[in-house]
């Protein structure tokens, strides 16, 4: 009967409503939680890239004017992979949406890696070795870079993340996302494929 009263009483309703996100923001979960929250929506399969409305035969060219170092210190241009289609991804482990796709975005990296298809998945980070330590602790396997410097082409700039970009094999921007989407599906899969020959 006393523990009723305790449940019911309007400060324990306050300790609760207060006291889980302070904890959840405190040991750093938040992000993790409202990731998995929005992974759920992603579930749903309401909100996907639009591949049709990129599909133009005036799509811009590709600017590879991107250096990029890999989590373990390693040089690379986005130049090294011209004649492959390119995923590129912009994230953070401090954003949700970006935490929420990174699931999907792991399958389809799964399903395609083979083909001529390369991931650039850029953290931006301030620490790399916070992206490296989430990576390992998720287990993604998909390549991981950071920019060399804050400086990246216009095409690319983003007021928010994450944003996603394919690029076709012949160096044409096809795709530009913002925002979080399911990108394993057979259609996003089907529109990398056909970008391969394009």
């Amino acid at each position: 009967m006393n523990l009723l009263r305790i449940i019911k009483h309007p400060a324990f309703e306050w300790t609760l409503l207060l006291g889980i996100p302070a904890i959840l923001y405190l040991t750093g979960w938040h992000t993790e939680t409202i990731g998995g929250l929005q992974r759920m929506i992603l579930a749903t399969g309401i909100i996907k890239a639009d591949t049709e409305q990129n599909q133009t035969d005036s799509s811009p060219d590709a600017d590879y004017n991107v250096n990029l170092q890999t989590l373990d210190g390693k040089d690379i241009s986005l130049k090294e992979l011209k004649g492959k289609v390119i995923f590129m991804n912009i994230w953070a482990t401090w954003c949700p949406p970006c935490i929420a796709e990174m699931p999907g975005i792991q399958k389809l990296y799964e399903q395609v890696k083979s083909e001529d298809i390369a991931f650039v998945m850029i953290s931006v980070d301030e620490n790399p070795a916070k992206a490296q330590k989430f990576i390992k602790r998720k287990e993604y396997t998909f390549p991981v870079y950071q920019l060399t410097s804050k400086a990246i082409p216009q095409m690319y700039a983003s007021e928010s993340i994450p944003v996603t970009f394919v690029i076709s094999a012949s160096g044409k921007l096809v795709l530009k996302h913002s925002g979080m989407a399911d990108y394993n599906s057979d259609a996003f899969r089907d529109f990398l494929r056909s970008q391969v020959s394009k």
